[in-house]
């Protein structure tokens, strides 16, 4: 089992981040433009977890590089069945450096879209917070 996935399930959300490279690019199914960078994508994810219930991963497929792979998923939101899938691409220090999500069908997405909208403001919140700490460490 791969690391994320492992994460994912455990509901670690400190390993998740770990296993991100610093200059993610996260491309939401809900969202035009990608996001950029490992504090945002680690916040997006946290409020995904809080707002998916009972995710479970159903397939995991690999290249056999094993730099990409793509993590189908099931769960249930505002009472609609989702369909998803993660796609991702592991840089040459074994982080995720590209993550995209595709969902289905199109009322669960909307709902997915309605709730993390309602998260936006926390989320952007745990980012900036998160890029303040790091900066006063560096």
């Amino acid at each position: 089992m791969h690391p994320f996935r492992a994460a994912v399930e455990a509901r670690d959300e400190a390993a998740v981040e770990a296993l991100l490279a610093d200059t993610v690019v996260f491309t939401s199914p809900v969202a035009f433009q990608p996001y950029r960078g490992k504090a945002i994508t680690a916040a997006i994810l946290r409020a995904v977890i809080g707002v998916f219930e009972d995710f479970r991963y159903v397939r995991e497929i690999a290249d056999s590089g094993g730099r990409d792979h793509a993590f189908v998923f099931e769960a249930t939101i505002d009472g609609r069945q989702i369909t998803g899938c993660d796609f991702l691409h592991i840089d040459d220090a074994g982080k995720i450096d590209e993550f995209m999500v595709m969902v289905r069908p199109l009322s669960a997405a909307q709902a997915l879209a309605a709730r993390m909208t309602e998260q936006y403001e926390r989320i952007k919140a745990e980012a900036t917070a998160q890029l303040s700490r790091e900066g006063a460490q560096a």
